[in-house]
């Protein structure tokens, strides 16, 4: 990843958008910092985004010159209440596909010739209930039930 740097201003550049930039000139297959710096093209230190959950937007910022080293930078901001209820029915959509397969794939268990036991019963109860779990619809791992 690097960064452009045009009038003062840093923009999020690419090798490839070097190449099409500059038809008419013929780059080494790699390019050395000082080729890069003539066109004022440098490297960009990533960073990770932030932790963040469904209520919260983040994007990635202008990057900032920090301490001599072009660096990525995040920007967080709220959520808007439609966003927020887009991603809680997207959320609820796949918990459910995922409690539906799980409940599927028991669902052999409860075939006429076979006698469930009471921990297959209970697990398959707890698949059944699991809309009504307190992390509903963004259940970790543990969340889940586990299978007997």
């Amino acid at each position: 990843m690097y960064v452009k740097v045009t009038n003062g201003l840093p923009e999020i550049y690419s090798i490839g958008q070097l190449r099409r930039d500059n038809p008419n000139t013929s780059f080494p297959r790699t390019l050395s910092e000082g080729t890069l710096a003539s066109y004022n093209v440098f490297p960009l230190s990533p960073t990770d985004p932030p932790a963040y959950d469904y209520t919260k937007n983040v994007v990635e910022g202008t990057p900032e010159l920090v301490g001599g080293v072009w660096t990525q930078v995040w920007s967080v901001s709220d959520a808007s209440s439609e966003e927020i209820a887009r991603r809680i029915e997207g959320q609820s959509a796949q918990s459910r596909e995922k409690r539906d397969r799980l409940i599927s794939q028991t669902d052999w268990w409860a075939s006429s010739d076979l006698t469930m036991t009471a921990e297959q019963t209970a697990y398959r109860q707890a698949l059944r209930d699991i809309t009504s779990h307190a992390n509903w619809p963004h259940l970790n791992d543990d969340d889940w039930p586990t299978k007997p």
